[in-house]
């Protein structure tokens, strides 16, 4: 080989009108392109067909460098390897890797779960971990073929939880369009398994409606004596009707005590919610937080950890009460609700279902914000507690209740 090109030669490069090529030694060259771009390329032959490879662009791959991948090129071809085919093998080995189930699904989800409540979150991610990632999670997600995710979704349904293989579906279909708008796969696959899975059949969750008997659990609920941050969420329950899993992750921070209101995400949608808050809600926070009020979340586990409580405390205060599930669980405190505010005190049913945290719509199928109808939820909640409260202080039999 000759001499080839030096550094000096190269820095003293200018400017160029068209591509030209500066030649070093086996096969290596400097290509410069009239806006200044210098990048190394290697010329050699392949069952007497000329390939050309690049090797990177200067002054970041230094000539040096620049020599030392020439030479090992040059190896592989006198090993019987091309190396253009080689390389291409191994970019597509990367994408594969960067393509399989688990790492788009995890993709996804790092960038849509900033949108959801905490919970939510976890719940997600938890269901793929259990359920989806052992059995797919190391496939390409473009060579997934419905039958093989719904043999995967078919064990969850023998297991006995329907619902649960209906919303892990959802979230696969979510994942497989996030990875058609990727270009890591051609289609949402999920399409062809509408009707695959047999129908949820719907279980209400019970409730009680009928004030005498309300009044009874009322009864029992006050006169739990267990844990203090127990029974503060069984006392405080009843008053704000959330979802279960808002009530134990409540949080101190987002209390506004001038207000009187407790502002979150909703923990189905994500979506901005305010519960407005009745004294009698201010006065049970109040005298808590004495006990929890240093740490992030109204409602602790007693196992601490910085954790909430479980979601089967209430639960369990509820039966050791002697409330069976079939008449009263964390959830029915929401169609109790849904119910007495409607049919006993005369409220609108879109300033019931806006607290609930229901989706609501006006005339012109426009969604109401979370400020809709504030002033009025205010008193909502006010005269809630209030009914609950006489409801509580009618005389009952706590000994035989009538349920």
């Amino acid at each position: 080989m000759g001499k080839g090109l030096t550094d000096t030669a190269i820095r003293a490069i200018r400017a160029v009108e068209k591509v030209t090529r500066f030649y070093d030694t086996g096969g290596l060259y400097l290509e410069v392109t009239p806006e200044g771009g210098k990048r190394w390329r290697i010329k050699y032959y392949w069952e007497r067909k000329e390939k050309r490879l690049s090797l990177g662009t200067y002054p970041e791959i230094s000539l040096k460098v620049a020599r030392e991948r020439r030479d090992e090129i040059r190896s592989k071809v006198a090993q019987g390897i091309d190396p253009s085919a080689e390389r291409q093998a191994l970019k597509e080995a990367q994408i594969a890797q960067e393509s399989t189930l688990e790492v788009v699904a995890r993709e996804w989800f790092i960038k849509h779960s900033p949108k959801w409540a905490a919970s939510h979150g976890e719940t997600v991610l938890r269901r793929l971990e259990r359920d989806i990632f052992p059995w797919l999670g190391a496939q390409p997600i473009g060579d997934i073929d419905a039958v093989t995710l719904l043999q995967t979704l078919r064990r969850v349904e023998q297991r006995g939880s329907l619902e649960t293989a209906h919303r892990e579906l959802n979230i696969c279909s979510q994942v497989w369009r996030y990875a058609v708008a990727t270009g890591r796969a051609k289609r949402d696959i999920t399409y062809d398994l509408r009707g695959a899975l047999p129908p949820v059949q719907k279980h209400h969750f019970p409730a009680v409606t009928d004030p005498q008997q309300l009044g009874q659990i009322l009864k029992l609920v006050w006169s739990y004596s267990g844990f203090p941050v127990v029974c503060t969420a069984l006392k405080i329950a009843p008053y704000v009707f959330v979802r279960p899993g808002e009530l134990r992750t409540m949080r101190w921070a987002d209390i506004d005590w001038s207000a009187r209101e407790w502002r979150f995400n909703l923990s189905k949608t994500g979506q901005p919610h305010i519960v407005p808050l009745a004294e009698q809600v201010v006065a049970l926070l109040q005298e808590l937080q004495p006990i929890t009020g240093r740490g992030e979340f109204v409602f602790p586990s007693g196992r601490g950890g910085g954790r909430p409580m479980s979601d089967g405390a209430v639960l369990a205060a509820l039966r050791t009460l002697g409330i069976p599930k079939e008449i009263m669980t964390g959830h029915s405190w929401r169609a109790t609700a849904r119910t007495l505010l409607d049919e006993h005190l005369g409220f609108r049913v879109e300033l019931i279902e806006h607290q609930l945290g229901h989706n609501v719509k006006d005339p012109l199928g426009r969604a109401y914000n979370r400020t809709q109808f504030l002033r009025e939820r205010h008193k909502m909640m006010r005269d809630w507690a209030d009914y609950l409260d006489r409801l509580r202080s009618v005389r009952v039999d706590l000994v035989n209740p009538d349920f």
